[in-house]
């Protein structure tokens, strides 16, 4: 396998622009049919090399997914269902990874420990993963809030139990004041970090009206929030969130002017569909390299308990809500539930698992095996589940309740 450069770049994106069009025309998730493309193109003499780590996902891939996401959420839609995301997105990683963690210790014989990693890195639904197939498929506004909103919010807790168990695994003594102070800090942290970075841009958007400036500076703004908190050990996820919103929201009512608006969605939204489709060729060209092990009796229960875990916080959460205005219908609820997919936010926990857990290599196979499960038969499957529920390319503002 030779190394990575301008002409396997090039590769890439004329693979991306097939299976864009194929995948469209067929009525297939682009995303599966990406990662497909990406495992035969490992298995070809054209295979290439890049390494797929926590840092290129992070900090490459995920700043400008999140915030080109963030940048199309309306506020209002946002803040009338965020009592019920933030439940979701928060006790439902809880209730998720608990039951995964659980059952891998009991059935597979993993450590508690090496349990709990994977267990909170996969009970987080991937924001990529989610928000890529919902626009492919023009679900109803208020599922596709719904599940859009709760995907990018429950990353950035699955990242503080992650931190939690990192500092677990370096025998660190941890004071309940210190866990909460942590927890505080990466969720809140991470908001005021993106706010204060995109209050920034627009102060200085605001002194320009040229279209290729104003691009430039919501660029800094996505890449900026993001690192900026992850250095200062908040969630970056967070940061990238309340930045695009705060562009998408404040910033579109003065500060970025009425003739650079168009030109800005349209950079984000290919900058979206480019680096949506490196990351999910690269994700199917590893998956394509994974041992035989992959096959295993753990993998069968990961799989199994990452849906039992899944089933039990989105029903259990719903069900809280039934007699009040944020009640959700039972097909709703199963989509919510069936949408849950894992991706690159997964794979990149698992690549940052410590060596001296002693599942690591277990951890990162098994972890390519659900992801590979949630894009081929969770993702190929949806499109037919929301026609049959007339779910998909619904012109109303959302389901009556």
């Amino acid at each position: 396998m030779r190394g990575f450069g301008f002409g396997d770049f090039g590769l890439i994106l004329v693979v991306a622009s097939l299976v864009a069009m194929i995948t469209r025309r067929i009525g297939l998730p682009y995303t599966a049919g990406l990662v497909a493309a990406g495992a035969l193109l490992a298995l070809s003499p054209l295979a290439v090399s890049l390494p797929l780590s926590r840092e290129l996902i992070f900090n490459v891939f995920l700043p400008p997914l999140i915030f080109e996401a963030a940048l199309q959420l309306e506020w209002k839609r946002f803040r009338r269902e965020l009592p019920l995301t933030v439940v979701l997105a928060f006790a439902g990683v809880g209730i998720a990874a608990g039951v995964v963690a659980a059952g891998m210790h009991w059935l597979a014989g993993w450590s508690w420990l090496g349990a709990a990693f994977f267990g909170v890195l996969i009970a987080a639904t991937d924001p990529v993963s989610v928000i890529a197939a919902f626009k492919e498929l023009h679900v109803e506004k208020r599922l596709g809030m719904i599940v859009e909103s709760e995907s990018l919010l429950n990353d950035g807790v699955a990242a503080v139990g992650f931190a939690l168990l990192l500092a677990v695994a370096e025998d660190q003594n941890l004071q309940p004041m210190h866990v909460a102070g942590t927890f505080a800090w990466t969720v809140f942290g991470g908001v005021l970090v993106g706010a204060a970075v995109a209050g920034a841009i627009l102060l200085l958007a605001g002194r320009t009206t040229d279209h290729l400036v104003e691009i430039t500076l919501t660029t800094v703004a996505a890449w900026g929030s993001f690192l900026a908190a992850e250095h200062l050990g908040a969630s970056g996820v967070f940061a990238a969130l309340a930045a695009g919103m705060l562009v998408g929201n404040l910033g579109f009512m003065g500060s970025i002017s009425d003739t650079g608006r168009p030109h800005v969605l349209g950079f984000w939204e290919y900058a979206a569909f480019l680096v949506n489709s490196c990351l999910f060729i690269l994700v199917g060209a590893h998956e394509a390299h994974q041992p035989l092990a992959l096959f295993s009796s753990a993998l069968l229960a990961a799989i199994i308990l990452t849906l039992v875990g899944r089933a039990g916080a989105v029903y259990s959460i719903c069900a809280i809500f039934t007699s009040t205005q944020l009640r959700v219908s039972s097909r709703y609820q199963h989509v919510i539930m069936w949408s849950g997919l894992r991706g690159a936010v997964g794979l990149a926990l698992a690549l940052a698992v410590p060596s001296n857990v002693a599942e690591r290599g277990e951890i990162v196979v098994v972890t390519f095996g659900v992801v590979a499960f949630s894009i081929f038969v969770q993702g190929l499957t949806m499109p037919p589940l929301l026609r049959r529920w007339r779910l998909c390319a619904a012109k109303q503002e959302g389901e009556a309740q």
